[in-house]
Order: C-alpha cells, then structure tokens, then sequence
C-alpha cells in the first residue's frame, strides 16, 4: 500500500497535477493507495486555531476568518480587486498569527529564521526537530490516523517548491522516529532538480529511502511489484477535497506533455537537467481534458504545461474542452492572428500566460527565446481585441542585457501597457548546471549545498543590485506601469488572476 502526500506549503487554490497522475497510474495497476494533501488540510487546520489578537487589523481578521475563506470560494469575492486584497491580506495576516518563534508563513511560503532550505544540514535538522514545526499538531494526528487506517508500506512525498521543504522533512523526521518500518520516498519537481544537479551527494540517506528522479509513475509501479504495460497514465482527482481549495469552484490542473517543446532558451533550467520534451499527442491530449472536465466540472481548467504547443491551441480551438481554461505560451505568429484569438476565445481561453522575457529583440535573439518583437506587439493587440486576458513575464539581469536594454523593455511595455493585465518580473538566476555557466566565472551566490542556483560574472557589469534599483526607482514607478502591477493577485498571483480578469469584466 502507498500513501502519498502534498506537503504544506504552496499555494492553497488547486489540487497537486503530479500527485493526481500517480494514483492514476497506481489505481490503474491495482495498486492500492491513497492520497492526503496536508497542504489544503494544514493551512485550513491553521485558520481555525484560536488566534489571541488585540491590534485592530487581527481582530478583523480573527472575526472574518469563515466569511473571508467562503468569499475566495465565491465568483463574488473576485469582482472587486480592492475588496479582493482585503479578504487576501487578512487571511495572512491569521496564517502568520498562528505561528510563534521563528517560524513565518504565508498563503504561499513557510520560512524559518537561520534556516534554510538551501542547506541539507538545516533540512535534517527539521526532521530531527520535527515537535517545533507549526503544523506539528496537523500532522502527527493526522498521520497517526492515517498509517492506522491504511497500513502503508512506502509513504511518498511530492516535493515541488522550497516552501514545502521545511514541514516536507518535518512530517518524514515525524514518521523515522514514530513509524521506522515505512519507507520514505521523495520525487517531485524540487527532488528531481536536486538529483540532477552535478553537486549531487545525497545526503539524506538516513532518512529517505528512495529520491525518484523524473516523473514518478514507473519508479513508484516498480516498488509496488507491477509494471506498465498499458496506455499512459490518466490523472484521477477523486481523492482531492475539490471544493475545499481557495477558488470560486474547482480548478482542474491539466498537463499535456513533460519538458518544453522549444528547448532552445539559453540558461533554461529544464534544458540544464536534460528534461525531455515528451508530449501527449494534441488529439488525445484534449480528448482526455475534457473528459476529466465532465467528471470534475471545474470553474477553471488549468494547463500547467511548460508551454502549450502550437499543435494542442490548434486543436482547443477546433474543440472547445467544455470549461474555462488557461495556460502558458510561448509568442508566436499564430497568436498574431487575430481570428485564431477569437477561435481560442470561443473555445474558453480567458487568459494566457506569455514568456515575452524582453522588449529589446538583441536581449531575445541572444538568449535564444525565438520571438519576434512584432510578432509579440501584434499577439498582445489580438488577444486584447479577443477578450483573453494577457499575464506578461519579464527577466532582467540576463548575460545579454545591460541598463540600455533594459530601458527598452520599460518602453516596449509603456507602448503596449493597455494591452497586458498582468505582469510578473524576475531577475535573472544562473542554473548551477547550465554548460553555459561557465563562461561566466561562477562563483557561490546562493549559501547550500542544495541551491540550484550560482553567481556569476555579469559581462556588462549589469549585477543584481543595479537590476533591482532599476526595477524599483524607474520601472514599477512608470505611471503605465504601476496599475498593471497593482492587479497582481497578492500571493496567489497567476492562480487567481484568471478570476479577477474574468469576473470583473462580466461584472457579476
């Protein structure tokens, strides 16, 4: 028997896509199991804590606790954005009351003072101080019910995000010292980084049993005793508390292949960790999202893909899924049509998550992004002229770009700011297995031995610091570009936008 679990915490609005494959491909070879996602189950055990507040804000939100949780469960609660932050911010501000020490969490992290997740010597020392973690209570009741009712032989962990890392090794230093005899198995997005990074000793022996590196279907199959022989796996959603997550009706993960199918970025940390592009064929892949569309109804489907291909939008607008949808992208001529944007539109697009990176053509021509400025320029138009909203990604501090080329992306965005709803800036990190790294003369940037992540030697001088100032004094500050950033769905960011994009403009 296999028990898998999503540890908290990310972000409380849909059920984990990995995990919703893996009981899928277990249930499908007879394999018993069962799935816990302590995440939404701890942070909601959380809220309901007595809380002792006496600041003004506290008190509200202690009093609002049951009427904020139904009202990011409401369309309702999306179609005013001051009213929405509001609800957002007290909710926090509740999770962060609840916690003492120098443990912080948020909707969407946990972090710890002096600790980080870095470091497999600060991790071990979760696990062994397993009594200290704020979902302590949570978990050690939880899972004491838990391994009585199904007697599991591996218990698997999908670790995807540094968030989770904390209470992740917390609940497996919980069940080494409580449970010895079940083994411990840990994959995920996060796992799978650290397995493939060339500094990779793995140094949690002790207390994990099995890393899986990849997607975990087979590997999990082979410890069971069984074998694939069938067609791939489909995702199963059954045991997913569906209307308990943070969203007006449940939001449907969907993921149509593996890996991106450009591959061609520099410094792209899936290309790095060798990730194949292995894609379900477009056909089945719609076929198979709408069908779990009937059995879940969602109020959104969601495509976690690295980037929907051209062939798979292609077949969405030829054969509409039957629910709202979303997904990332990456800008090209088709989305300069503006007939195939209304096609996409009328199929359930409400918005599309765009990989722009830059306004300046020499930044993405170097940096090997394959896309045209034009192209980019008449895809924004047409979406807006569609109805789709428009959630725009941009990296700065790239080995290619300087302050100039910067300034240019400020400008592009300037020039196309009534067009875009959302924007989301990062700043350049170097993959510590990038082959290019090296011509850069990297050094320790990020402290742990875990950090997937290294310093570089900016070749314009165009270092972090100077990045952040300009991001700070003269980007966000932009009169054009400040109330676009204002949108931003605190903490949940992209997860919600789609929402707040779509109910605000039917006005509901």
């Amino acid at each position: 028997m296999i028990l898998l679990i999503n540890p908290p915490l990310v972000k409380p609005s849909e059920p984990p896509p990995g995990l919703a494959r893996l009981y899928g491909a277990l249930c499908s070879a007879d394999v018993k199991c069962a799935v816990i996602d302590a995440n939404i189950e701890a942070i909601l055990h959380l809220l309901q804590k007595p809380v002792s507040a006496t600041d003004r804000w506290s008190l509200r939100a202690v009093r609002g606790r049951y009427r904020n949780i139904e009202s990011l469960r409401s369309p309702h609660g999306y179609t005013d954005l001051q009213r929405y932050k509001r609800v957002v911010s007290d909710l926090n501000r509740l999770l962060d009351k609840t916690v003492e020490g120098t443990d912080r969490i948020s909707l969407a992290n946990h972090t710890r003072a002096c600790l980080s997740p870095l470091r497999s010597a600060d991790l071990l020392r979760a696990a062994e101080e397993y009594e200290k973690n704020p979902f302590h209570d949570y978990f050690s009741r939880r899972f004491l019910d838990a391994i009585d009712r199904h007697s599991p032989k591996f218990i698997g962990f999908s670790l995807n995000f540094l968030s989770q890392a904390f209470t992740a090794f917390s609940i497996m230093g919980y069940l080494r010292a409580n449970f010895p005899g079940i083994k411990i198995v840990v994959g995920g997005g996060l796992a799978t980084s650290w397995a493939r990074s060339p500094n990779w000793k793995n140094p949690f022996g002790g207390l994990i049993d099995h890393v899986i590196d990849g997607p975990g279907e087979n590997a999990l199959l082979e410890l069971a005793g069984k074998r694939n022989n069938g067609p791939p796996f489909r995702p199963d959603y059954g045991p997913f508390p569906m209307r308990d997550y943070f969203a007006p009706g449940p939001i449907l993960p969907y993921s149509s292949s593996s890996g991106c199918y450009w591959n061609r970025c520099s410094f792209c940390p899936e290309k790095a960790e060798g990730t194949r592009y292995e894609p379900v064929h477009p056909a089945a892949a719609v076929s198979e999202a709408t069908s779990l569309v009937r059995q879940v109804r969602p109020a959104l489907l969601h495509f976690v893909d690295s980037a929907l291909s051209p062939a798979l939008l292609q077949k969405l607008a030829q054969n509409p899924p039957g629910a709202p949808w979303y997904g990332f992208v990456r800008i090209t001529k088709r989305l300069a049509d503006p007939d195939f944007c209304t096609a996409l539109r009328r199929s359930g697009c409400v918005m599309l998550k765009l990989g722009l990176e830059s306004g300046d053509q020499g930044v993405i021509d170097a940096e090997g992004k394959g896309i045209d400025l034009e192209t980019a320029s008449k895809a924004l138009s047409s979406l807006y002229s569609a109805g789709i909203g428009t959630y725009v990604y941009l990296l700065f501090g790239t080995p290619s770009e300087s302050g100039k080329e910067a300034r240019n992306t400020l400008d592009f965005t300037v020039r196309h700011g009534n067009y875009i709803n959302f924007l989301n800036l990062a700043i350049f990190n170097m993959p510590v297995n990038s082959p290019d790294a090296r011509r850069f003369g990297t050094e320790p940037h990020y402290e742990g031995d875990l950090s997937l992540y290294t310093g570089f030697a900016h070749p314009r001088g165009w270092d972090r610091h100077e990045v952040r100032q300009f991001l700070d004094k003269e980007f966000r500050r932009h009169p054009a570009i400040a109330p676009i950033l204002a949108n931003d769905p605190p903490f949940f960011t992209s997860n919600h936008a789609a929402f707040l994009n779509k109910f605000r403009n039917l006005g509901i």
